[in-house]
C-alpha cells in the first residue's frame, strides 16, 4: 500500500519476478512526497521532493531505466550567507565569516562526520555509544561541541534544512546516523557533488508517473486504507469501498500514518512504540516566479541561507531553458510553524520580504506565488521525512525494518542510505520487494 516511489519500486520488482501486485494509494495520484505543479507558461515545477546528486546510486539507476534524464542546479555567480549580523556574498564552498566562527563550525562538522560514519556503519542502535547519543538530543549534542553563539546557530540553520525540524526535538543518534548514511555533512548541504546537484527534466514526480506506466491497471487510487487482518496465511486489507486479499503487504507509508490504520491483530508493543516516537518534519515550500532570473543579472546564484530570516534556504529553480525566473524557498521547523499560522497574503508578503533581503527590492516583483504547506497534505502530515526522538532507536529501533508475519515495511525513513530522500525510498522498495520473493519461493520443510 502506497504508490510513492518506496510502494512503486517495490511493486514494480516484485511484477519483474512473476509476482501478482496491487498498489493501494489513498491519494487521486501517485508520486507521494513528490508532486509537481504548473508554472504559468505551463512547464512543470516541483513542490515536493526535487533533488537527486552522484551518490545516490539507488535513484540514479532507477532514472536510467525509466528513460528520464536530470539537468544541473544552477550556481553560477554570488551566494549569499547571512550568519548572526553579518552578511557574505562568495563564490566557491565556504562563506567569508568570522575566523573564530569559521573555525568552531569546521571542528564540530569534523566532529559530526567521524562520528556519524561509525553510527551508520551498524544498525545505529547497535552501535557501542548508542545509549548515550540516543539520551540526548541533537540541540543537547551540538551545545557541548560548538563554542561560539554562530557556530550554533548555523547548525540550527542546517538541521532546519536537513530535518524540517529543530535540533532540541530529535534524537543525537538519529542525526548521527542520517548524516553517515548521507556520507557526511557536505553531502547534505552541498550543490556540487552533492544532494542538491540535480534535478529531473520534467520534474522529479515524472519518476512515479514512468513507474506507474509500466504498472498500469496494477494501482488502485483513492483508497485510503483503514483496516489491515493479517495471519501467518496473509493479509486482508480494507481501502474504501475495497477489500484486497493477499499473501503479503507492504506498508510503504511515514510511521505517523502507518500507526493510524487499525491493525487486527494488533502489531506487536515494539513496533507500536517505534511508530508514536517517529513524527513528521514540518515545511512550507514555496517556488516565486518572476519574469526572468533577474538575479543572475547582477551576479548572484539564487542561492542564499539565513539564520535570521523564516525563508532560511533559498535556490534558483529557474527551468532548464532559462525562463520564467524562478527562486525555491523553504520555511521549516519553528518557522513552518509560525507561518501557518498566517493568511496566504501574509504569509506571501513575508516570503518576498526576505527575499529582497537577499536579492534586492526586484525581488518584490513575484508575477506567481507557488506554495505547499505538506503538514496539511492528509496523507504525508510532514515532510521531508520522518525522524526518531531521543530514546526511540536504542530501544525499538530493531522493529523499524523488521517484518511482522505478512506485513512488510518500507519508505525513505528504513533506509540504510539516503533516508529521507528518493534514494532512500527506492532503496527500501528494492528491499521489501527482496523480502518478498525470498520468502514465496523458499522451499517448504517436510514433515
Amino acid at each position: 500500500m502506497g504508490a510513492g516511489v518506496a510502494g512503486l519500486v517495490a511493486a514494480r520488482n516484485l511484477v519483474r519476478s512473476g509476482s501478482e501486485v496491487l498498489a493501494v494509494e489513498a491519494r487521486d495520484r501517485v508520486g507521494g512526497r513528490l508532486l509537481n505543479a504548473e508554472l504559468p507558461d505551463g512547464s512543470p515545477i516541483e513542490v515536493g521532493g526535487q533533488w537527486v546528486g552522484p551518490t545516490q546510486h539507488q535513484a540514479m539507476t532507477l532514472i536510467r531505466e525509466l528513460g528520464l534524464r536530470t539537468y544541473p542546479t544552477h550556481t553560477a555567480g554570488r551566494h549569499i550567507a547571512e550568519i548572526g549580523r553579518s552578511r557574505s556574498e562568495f563564490t566557491g564552498r565556504l562563506p567569508r565569516v568570522n575566523p573564530l566562527t569559521l573555525l568552531d563550525i569546521a571542528q564540530a562538522q569534523l566532529r559530526l562526520d567521524r562520528l556519524a560514519r561509525k553510527v551508520a556503519r551498524t544498525a545505529p542502535w547497535e552501535y557501542k555509544l548508542a545509549e548515550a547519543l540516543d539520551a540526548q538530543t541533537f540541540d543537547t549534542w551540538l551545545r557541548k561541541h560548538t563554542h561560539t553563539a554562530d557556530g550554533r546557530a548555523f547548525f540550527r540553520l542546517i538541521t532546519e534544512a536537513v530535518f524540517s525540524t529543530e535540533p532540541e526535538d530529535m534524537s543525537a543518534l538519529w542525526a548521527n546516523f542520517y548524516v553517515g548514511a548521507a556520507g557526511g555533512l557536505d553531502r547534505l548541504i552541498s550543490v556540487t557533488q552533492g544532494a542538491q546537484q540535480d534535478r529531473i527534466v520534467g520534474g522529479s514526480q515524472t519518476i512515479a508517473l514512468a513507474m506507474a506506466r509500466e504498472l498500469g491497471n496494477r494501482i488502485l487510487l483513492n483508497s485510503p486504507v483503514t483496516e489491515i487482518d493479517w495471519d501467518d496465511t496473509g493479509v486482508r486489507v480494507r481501502a474504501r469501498g475495497v477489500t484486497v486479499r493477499a499473501r503479503r503487504a507492504v506498508i510503504a507509508v511515514p510511521p505517523p500514518l502507518a500507526a493510524r490504520i487499525r491493525f487486527s491483530p494488533g502489531l506487536p508493543g515494539e513496533r507500536d512504540q517505534l511508530m508514536q516516537r517517529m513524527p513528521m518534519g514540518r515545511v512550507i515550500k514555496v517556488n516565486v516566479v518572476y519574469d526572468e532570473p533577474f538575479w543572475r543579472r547582477e551576479g548572484w546564484s539564487g542561492q542564499a541561507n539565513s539564520d535570521q530570516r523564516a525563508l532560511g534556504t533559498v535556490f534558483d529553480n529557474t527551468p532548464p531553458k532559462g525562463g520564467p525566473g524562478v527562486l525555491v524557498g523553504f520555511l521549516e521547523g519553528r518557522h513552518a510553524d509560525t507561518s501557518a499560522r498566517l493568511t496566504l497574503a501574509d504569509r506571501r508578503a513575508l516570503v518576498l520580504e526576505d527575499l529582497a533581503g537577499y536579492f534586492g527590492p526586484r525581488a518584490r516583483n513575484a508575477i506567481e506565488y507557488i506554495e505547499k504547506d505538506w503538514a496539511e497534505e492528509e496523507y504525508s502530515r510532514g515532510c521531508y521525512g520522518a525522524f526518531a526522538t531521543p530514546g526511540t532507536l536504542t530501544r525499538f529501533g530493531p522493529a523499524l525494518r523488521r517484518p511482522i508475519g505478512p506485513l512488510h515495511w518500507a519508505g525513505t525513513e528504513t533506509a540504510t542510505r539516503w533516508p529521507g530522500y528518493i534514494d532512500g525510498a527506492a532503496e527500501s522498495g528494492h528491499r521489501v520487494a527482496m523480502e518478498i520473493t525470498s520468502t514465496l519461493t523458499a522451499p517448504v520443510a517436510n514433515d
